[in-house]
């Protein structure tokens, strides 16, 4: 029965990333992924495994289901909310409650993280302190520099 909710659990996981990219999806990418690592962590490594795992897993879900811009903020955030949300729910309701600690850890960390991530970026946008060498393309002086300092001697 452990096997058949394993492999449901990375089913869903999988298939729910089709439209990733919003706070949403980090969040549900979080507790799915706190969930399935903390199934799999508890049947390789007992409670510290299950803790490892549920952080493991709440860092991969919430960054594939976050924007691109926000992906390690959502990582971050579901990874501490998953591992802590196992921990908390272990030791109030057993193992069955770690998995439910490690889904609601996951899941707020990781689309707390999405939206603090992409917070941080709207107000950099705003105060024009964004510089990213995307927004440039076209624009790249880089090689014009390298002929300048090859001719240096003709200056």
């Amino acid at each position: 029965m452990k096997y058949t909710s394993i492999l449901l659990l990375s089913l869903s996981l999988v298939s729910g990333f089709a439209s990733a990219g919003g706070t949403a999806e980090a969040g549900i990418g979080g507790a799915l992924g706190g969930v399935l690592g903390a199934a799999v962590g508890q049947q390789l490594g007992g409670s510290t495994g299950a803790a490892i795992g549920a952080g493991l897993g709440g860092a991969g879900g919430a960054a594939v289901g976050a924007n691109k811009h926000s992906r390690g903020e959502a990582a971050i955030g579901g990874g501490l909310g998953a591992a802590g949300g196992n921990v908390l729910g272990r030791s109030v309701g057993g193992s069955t409650g770690g998995l439910i600690g490690a889904a609601a850890g996951g899941g707020a960390g990781g689309a707390l993280g999405n939206y603090m991530g992409n917070e941080s970026n709207r107000e950099a946008h705003s105060r024009g302190h964004y510089d990213d060498r995307r927004h440039y393309r076209g624009h790249d002086r880089r090689h014009w520099d390298r002929h300048d300092r090859r001719d240096w001697h003709r200056r």
